[in-house]
């Protein structure tokens, strides 16, 4: 199960490089076959709605039929297959299509990781391991920085796109092979279904929350970085890598250190909070003082990077509360509310810059964390 884990391990780089991959991508998409930047946030929005609507029937394959076969046959035909049409593409229709398919391709490859982890392995290290997994899988985050930079300026970005195609295949190959399922629970244990998910009243308060926090951090680093630092500070490609690089090695540690929080203080729900006024802090500060300078702005990005990194303790916060047979459809769920959330933002993203400028897409998103915090004071905290 060891090399499974592995083979996912690889799979969720791809999926954390997808989803990033557009804000160094754009300048020559731009030029090379003029999609706008309203474009492009629709297609990395198109991204995340696709991926958080297969959570649905993603949730019940995981419990029915498990992450073996889940995760191999949507990796290889949605990502291999998006990238396909990624690298095809004329206009922002392909680069739309393609972005939509890919987040179908990439939907089940850490809710997989998870379901594994919460059959295999006790609630009480669940944190740890998930928080893990992701700062692993932030190797994609860094990938999708200077390398992918350097590879488009060598190779051109549809060659570079082939190549992650046939990466792609290769992954979910490994996958299919190597994934086991554990004993299944929906034989002898009880059925469930997502509305016995929705009546845990502990999770009312931990939904909005993912809704709130996860969205932010990745927008600006899956989209926005590469426009704001060109537009404000007239950065170019290798400038834009470079921040973002610093940005996602910021995330990669913000993740390993949220999965480890409870283990080392005891305790969830305050660290995330803390962490998420921090983040609102940060955009706040970016909203106010536009002019402040390069250098300033590249920590402030780094800031939101590591501190928007919650993702892994806020899904610990709502496993604790999930029985057996309603493992795969639960943290599903929770995956929902944050992948949809993101969505919705990245593709409004584009309307709020255009009429107000990157102040009040800050500014917005300062509001938006402060509402989760506010709604997450009322979350009821178990940990163990």
């Amino acid at each position: 199960m060891k090399v499974g884990i592995a083979a996912l391990v690889l799979a969720y780089v791809l999926s954390q490089f997808y989803r990033v991959f557009l804000a160094v991508l754009a300048p020559a998409l731009q030029v090379d076959i003029g999609v706008s930047v309203d474009d492009l946030a629709r297609a990395s929005g198109l991204w995340f709605l696709s991926f958080a609507l297969m959570q649905f029937p993603v949730g019940w394959a995981l419990d029915r039929i498990g992450p073996r076969a889940t995760a191999s046959v949507l990796l290889a035909v949605g990502g291999g297959g998006g990238a396909l049409i990624f690298a095809g593409a004329s206009g922002p229709a392909g680069i739309e299509a393609g972005m939509a398919l890919i987040g179908v391709g990439c939907s089940p490859v850490l809710m997989a990781s998870y379901y594994l982890f919460g059959r295999m392995y006790p609630p009480a290290v669940f944190g740890m391991l998930a928080g893990a997994m992701i700062g692993l899988g932030g190797i994609g985050n860094l990938g999708g920085s200077v390398p992918l930079a350097m590879a488009v300026a060598a190779f051109g970005w549809r060659a570079t796109v082939l190549g992650l195609a046939l990466v792609t295949g290769v992954v979910a190959v490994l996958v299919g092979v190597f994934v086991g399922n554990p004993p299944g629970v929906a034989e002898a244990g009880p059925k469930g279904a997502f509305r016995d998910v929705l009546r845990l009243r502990a999770l009312w308060f931990i939904l909005p929350m993912m809704a709130a926090t996860y969205g932010p951090a990745v927008a600006v680093r899956g989209l926005w970085v590469g426009p704001y630092l060109a537009e404000t500070y007239g950065a170019d490609t290798t400038g834009i890598g470079r921040a973002a690089m610093g940005m996602a090695v910021a995330m990669i540690a913000g993740n390993f250190a949220y999965g480890a929080a409870d283990r080392w203080f005891g305790s969830r729900k305050p660290v995330v909070m803390a962490g998420t006024l921090a983040g609102a802090a940060a955009f706040a500060a970016l909203a106010l003082w536009p002019g402040m300078g390069q250098a300033p702005v590249t920590l402030l990005l780094a800031l939101l990077g590591f501190m928007g990194a919650s993702f892994s303790a806020i899904m610990a916060h709502g496993r604790a509360f999930l029985p057996p047979h309603l493992l795969g459809r639960g943290v599903t769920l929770i995956n929902f509310f944050g992948i949809a959330a993101a969505g919705l933002m990245q593709a409004a993203s584009g309307p709020l810059q255009s009429i107000g400028g990157f102040p009040m897409l800050f500014g917005f998103f300062t509001v938006l964390l402060l509402v989760g915090c506010c709604l997450y004071a009322c979350a009821e905290e178990r940990t163990g």
